[in-house]
């Protein structure tokens, strides 16, 4: 499989996040669809980016290999779930914020409650990482070559350019305007979008 596209330059990772619509991610028996991503750049221009300020013992993997997976807690409650994407010792990185359970349904609905519908099985980043099954423990593992406990695919749909929609990151408190949140347009799976409302207490914002 080509995954050349994801060592495109960090600048370059809003192309890439857009890529990433309608590949899949697996985990054991769940396969999700991606239908809403985030991109984020470490490059000292995204503020928004937990790389902004460069290399910490958190957000080194973020500094490549691509392919990798970035997993951080946020706000004390959710595990969020990233793609490392650009060149190494480039910080970029993609957020899966929503998808479609294509697999492993019972599994994902199981894990996330039975009464939830087909549609909000993955709607949302911590949503998405419940239905996998994902824990922290895929932080820094490879997606693409089938040893760590994710794999990501190319897309049995593929997304036309023309079928995508693009606007403001959310949760996040810098940068949020910037429209770097894409999603297959009109998908059910696509997350709600909730603009930035800045908190008391700043907890970590949800952002890569």
């Amino acid at each position: 499989m080509d995954y050349s596209w994801l060592h495109a330059p960090a600048g370059q990772v809003a192309e890439t996040a857009q890529r990433l619509l309608g590949w899949e991610i697996t985990a054991g028996a769940v396969r999700i669809r991606l239908t809403e991503v985030e991109a984020y750049a470490g490059t000292g221009e995204d503020p928004a980016s937990h790389a902004h300020r460069g290399p910490t013992p958190r957000t080194r993997v973020m500094f490549g290999p691509a392919g990798h997976a970035y997993t951080y807690f946020v706000f004390g409650v959710h595990w969020c779930l990233n793609i490392v994407c650009g060149p190494e010792g480039e910080a970029s990185a993609v957020l899966l914020r929503a998808g479609e359970v294509v697999d492993g349904v019972d599994l994902a609905r199981k894990r996330r409650g039975e009464n939830v519908a087909d549609r909000d099985l993955a709607r949302g980043p911590a949503r998405l990482v419940v239905a996998l099954g994902a824990t922290a423990s895929a932080n820094g593992t490879s997606l693409l070559d089938g040893e760590g406990p994710l794999r990501l695919t190319p897309p049995t749909r593929p997304v036309e350019r023309s079928a995508i929609s693009a606007g403001p990151r959310v949760g996040v408190a810098a940068a949020h305007d910037v429209p770097w949140r894409f999603w297959i347009t009109g998908d059910p799976t696509v997350s709600s979008y909730r603009r930035h409302a800045p908190r008391r207490r700043a907890a970590r914002a949800a952002g890569a």
